[in-house]
């Protein structure tokens, strides 16, 4: 029986050595966004998103919209783009990843005919095990006054688990964990943000730079006086069980103005195996 117990305990220890030596870095991940930019720089706005596209991509145009299918259709966009990753992380085995940071689109020569704002990507792998852009959004704001904080940082193995078994279970519960925060904000905006955001959680909202901080993001929708009704689309979730995205609908009113918007919101599983969320992205919709 003890031999039976030990061998146990040794087969566990040794897959979470395993596991935890082929942690992925996130190096990987802005190493692929320095690529795509290359590509831009390169190619143009149009070839080289077309040639990092994830088969089932989608970008905001305004409202989601396969990306080999809007690129693949309209003619060459021209003008200069440039971003920066801020914010990066990737899943521990490397199958799942997300850059954030601002970017800047210029049309012209002028200098002051420049656009700027800022960026989400989520990048998953393909059979061959490379990165590939499963959705890009944006949101514009006036020229920033602040620089971004940088928060990159490399997967934590403990926190990852080993694969399930069911190819379901895991998309499921991030479905599961979206809705639930869309309950909750009928119930309370300040609330659920309170319950559901990372305490250094970022939140990217049209016309705005963006915020920092739990706090922050509360005061902010407190003081804009918002209410938020929001439908769940899809999401997804790292093998590893330590990353995942959602994406979804919303309209927003602000007294007798209500928006419709798409958003992106980015979870992240913390030491007590607890889904909280590190980024939420508004993509508004024209009316």
């Amino acid at each position: 029986m003890k031999k039976t117990i030990l061998a146990a305990l040794t087969f566990i220890t040794f897959q979470s050595v395993t596991f935890a030596q082929k942690a992925a870095q996130v190096q990987t991940v802005i190493d692929a966004e320095q690529n795509f930019q290359k590509l831009i720089a390169r190619k143009g706005i149009k070839d080289g998103f077309l040639a990092v596209a994830d088969p089932e991509g989608i970008v905001f145009k305004p409202n989601a919209v396969n990306i080999n299918q809007f690129y693949g259709t309209i003619d060459k966009q021209p003008g200069k783009l440039t971003w920066e990753p801020k914010i990066a992380r990737i899943a521990a085995n490397g199958d799942l990843a997300f850059t954030a940071g601002p970017y800047v689109y210029q049309n012209s020569k002028n200098e002051e005919d420049k656009v700027y704002g800022q960026y989400v990507s989520v990048w998953r792998t393909d059979a061959s095990g490379k990165l590939k852009l499963l959705i890009d959004a944006g949101i514009q704001h006036p020229e920033p006054e602040k620089e971004v904080i940088q928060d990159i940082k490399d997967p934590d193995a403990s926190k990852a688990a080993a694969p399930n078994k069911d190819p379901f279970k895991g998309k499921n519960i991030i479905l599961a964990t979206d809705r639930q925060f869309n309950n909750a904000l009928l119930k309370s905006t300040v609330g659920s943000y309170k319950e559901f955001l990372s305490p250094e959680g970022r939140f990217y909202f049209p016309g705005f730079e963006p915020m920092t901080g739990q706090d922050q993001v509360m005061r902010f929708v407190e003081s804009q006086a918002i209410f938020i009704t929001a439908e769940t689309v899809n999401a997804g979730r790292a093998g590893s069980n330590d990353l995942a995205f959602s994406h979804g609908t919303a309209r927003i009113k602000k007294g007798n103005i209500v928006s419709n918007f798409n958003y992106v919101r980015i979870w992240e599983i913390d030491k007590d195996f607890k889904w909280n969320m590190i980024l939420e992205i508004f993509s508004a919709v024209e009316n």
